[in-house]
C-alpha cells in the first residue's frame, strides 16, 4: 500500500510541473466530469487524502473550499502543508491498522462504518481515478498527459 502512495505522489508532483505549461485560464476552466477543472481537481485529490487521513486519527477535517486554493502555486503549498502529515500515517501503517473502524455519520442521521484498510485503498483508487480524467482533459488541450505507467519509477 505505500508504494501505492508513493506513486501517486510521484505522479502528483509531476501533474503539477505538467501544469506550469499550461494558461490559468485553461487549469481553471470547468470541464465535463470530476469536480470541475484541472486546479480543481487536483485541489480535491490532496483535500480527500489529507482529510481522510484526519478523520482517521480522530482529528478535525479541512474546511476550506476550492475558492481560497484556485491557483497552482496555492495548490502546491496546500499539498506540502498536508503532505508531512500524511507521509508519516503512510509510513507508519503496520497491519493491525488495517482493522481499525471508522465510524461516520451521515448528514441524514444515519451511520456507516468502514476499515481503515478500506479507506486507505480508496484515497489510492480515488486519486488514480482522477488522474484518469487530468489525463483526457490535457488531451482535448493537445497535450500529452502525464504517464499513468507505475513501471520504471523507481518503486521496485
Amino acid at each position: 500500500m505505500q508504494k501505492l502512495f508513493e506513486y501517486n505522489w510521484i505522479v502528483r508532483r509531476e501533474w503539477y510541473e505538467w501544469c506550469e505549461e499550461i494558461e490559468e485560464d485553461d487549469l481553471l476552466l470547468r470541464r465535463t466530469g470530476g469536480v470541475g477543472g484541472i486546479l480543481h481537481t487536483l485541489f480535491h485529490i490532496v483535500d480527500v487524502e489529507w482529510s481522510w487521513i484526519q478523520l482517521m486519527e480522530g482529528k478535525p477535517d479541512f474546511q476550506e473550499n476550492f475558492a481560497s486554493y484556485n491557483t497552482l502555486e496555492k495548490i502546491k503549498e496546500l499539498d506540502g502543508k498536508f503532505h508531512g502529515q500524511v507521509e508519516d500515517f503512510v509510513r507508519n501503517w503496520k497491519g493491525e491498522m488495517e482493522t481499525n473502524v471508522f465510524h461516520s455519520v451521515l448528514a441524514n442521521g444515519d451511520s456507516e462504518k468502514y476499515t481503515w484498510g478500506e479507506i486507505m485503498r480508496h484515497i489510492i483508487a480515488h486519486e488514480i481515478h482522477h488522474i484518469g480524467q487530468l489525463s483526457v482533459w490535457s488531451r482535448e488541450l493537445d497535450r500529452k498527459p502525464i504517464s499513468a505507467n507505475l513501471i520504471g519509477r523507481g518503486l521496485g
